[in-house]
């Protein structure tokens, strides 16, 4: 998927540069097109954009570290890993992380996690 995406996800960012970084670390993705104000990066599966907030914006409010998790967002992304506790150790490292328990899926296991600045997705593995 070297171009435009015909379906993705797009995330403002307070930190674009260090929010895009966690994504391409933790999920594996590789970046293709960068600006001042936009990060595009892509997977086998999925394109994410990654946004900067208007300065305006960011300046009215702070992120805390570590980041108080958004759940009560309406929606969730998910995105498949290669494993769960590399995962989690590449999400710590750039100041996120994976929480509560592990679940079971057809076929994979998941655990949620939340990125450097709060927002809450889910991780999934496939098993075998």
């Amino acid at each position: 998927m070297a171009g435009p995406a015909r379906a993705g996800a797009l995330i403002y960012a307070h930190s674009l540069d260090k929010l895009s970084a966690f994504y391409q670390q933790v999920l594996g993705m590789r970046l293709l097109h960068t600006s001042t104000e936009l990060h595009v990066m892509v997977s086998a599966d999925f394109q994410l954009l990654i946004h900067a907030l208007p300065a305006s914006v960011a300046a009215s409010f702070s992120i805390a570290v570590p980041p108080v998790q958004r759940e009560d967002q309406a929606i969730k992304l998910f995105f498949s890993v290669d494993s769960l506790a590399a995962a989690a150790e590449r999400a710590r490292a750039l100041g996120g992380g994976l929480f509560g328990p592990v679940y079971a899926g057809p076929g994979f296991q998941m655990r949620n996690a939340y990125d450097l600045e709060g927002n809450v997705l889910q991780l999934r593995e496939w098993l075998a």
